[in-house]
Order: structure tokens, then sequence, then C-alpha cells
């Protein structure tokens, strides 16, 4: 949400579900009015909100995704995780 203007961008992701949601399955759960197909039935897109904000950034941006392995020594990837647990201690 920072960049003010079109950018290109790279997201790196220890969530291959992250990357293919946001490559290769989202244009279908917006298509099935933000559902995704559970066996037989249609069932809404868990976190919606946050795939929605995710849906607009990437409409503004031109955006690559690499995955990389988590815990795997990979210095930015190592301190996202830091940041990311510090942060879900708050609310224990």
């Amino acid at each position: 949400r920072a960049l003010r203007s079109r950018s290109r961008v790279e997201v790196v992701t220890d969530s291959k579900y992250v990357a293919q949601g946001s490559l290769e399955w989202m244009p279908g759960w917006k298509k099935n009015g933000r559902r995704r197909r559970e066996g037989k039935q249609f069932k809404p897109v868990k976190n919606v909100e946050l795939w929605q904000l995710l849906d607009e950034l990437l409409q503004r941006h031109d955006v690559r995704f690499t995955v990389v392995k988590g815990h795997s020594g990979h210095p930015e990837n190592e301190r996202c995780d830091e940041l990311a647990v510090a942060e879900s201690m708050k609310f224990r």
C-alpha cells in the first residue's frame, strides 16, 4: 500500500499457498463470488478480506513471486519470521 505509483515488485515468501493463490486460484475465486470448491460444494475463501486487499494491490503493480524454503537461512525470510513471531506473542 505504501507504493504510490505502479511499480515492479518481487514478493519473497515461504508460502506456496500465498503465491499459488495469488497467481492461479484468485481468478476462479473471484468468478465464483470469492468462494472455493470443496468437494461438490462451494465454501467461502478463508481470510477473504486479506485476499481482496492483495488482489487490489496485485492489480496496481507488476508483481512477481519468489518462493523460498522456510527456515533455510534466507536472511530476509528469517527476519520476517522473527517479526511475525514477536507480533503473535502480543496476542497470547
